[in-house]
């Protein structure tokens, strides 16, 4: 369930790589590029969605969120400097949508297949950041030969209540 579909009010969706979770505020991390539309959409607090399927356990997960993107603060600094150069390198490229002639990777020529060094990443910090999503509501759905089971939960507060609900 490493990779979900994230969706935004603008009824946009992508498949994301999940990057902690934190058991204690209930969010999700996720990075992302500063010049994506998905942070305007987004910016410090609006609704995302978020779908998790895990094919072998026949088991959905569907959360609903307030997604703030942050880019200047400790969490986004922290998140980089434990990201690879090579993961960092996509940060090298045309921001995301960016129109070309041709087929391509939008990462320039030199950065083609290789690890940069720290000081060719470091310029491109300024277009890392994060998206983090407090959750609000969960919805678990196991589908099964014998019948499906769905269960729906709400944050209240700092607790959670849940319901058994039909499928």
């Amino acid at each position: 369930m490493q990779s979900p579909v994230v969706a935004t009010a603008d009824a946009d969706a992508r498949v994301m790589v999940l990057r902690a979770f934190d058991s204690e505020a209930w969010t999700l991390r996720f990075h992302t590029d500063l010049r994506s539309p998905k942070c305007g959409v987004i910016g410090d607090a609006a609704p995302v969605g978020v779908l998790f399927y895990d094919k072998p356990e026949k088991v959905q997960i569907r959360v609903r969120g307030v997604g703030r993107i942050e880019h200047n603060t400790p969490l986004a600094d922290q998140a980089w400097s434990e990201s690879t150069n090579f993961a960092k390198r996509c940060y090298l490229g045309d921001g995301p949508g960016a129109a070309s002639d041709v087929a391509t990777s939008g990462l320039p020529d030199w950065a083609e297949g290789i690890q940069p060094s720290d000081e060719q990443v470091a310029p491109v910090r300024a277009n890392f950041a994060i998206l983090l999503i407090e959750l609000q509501e969960l919805d678990w759905f196991h589908l099964a030969n014998s019948g499906h089971i769905r269960a729906q939960f709400s944050r209240v507060g700092d607790d959670w209540e849940g319901r058994w609900v039909s499928p």
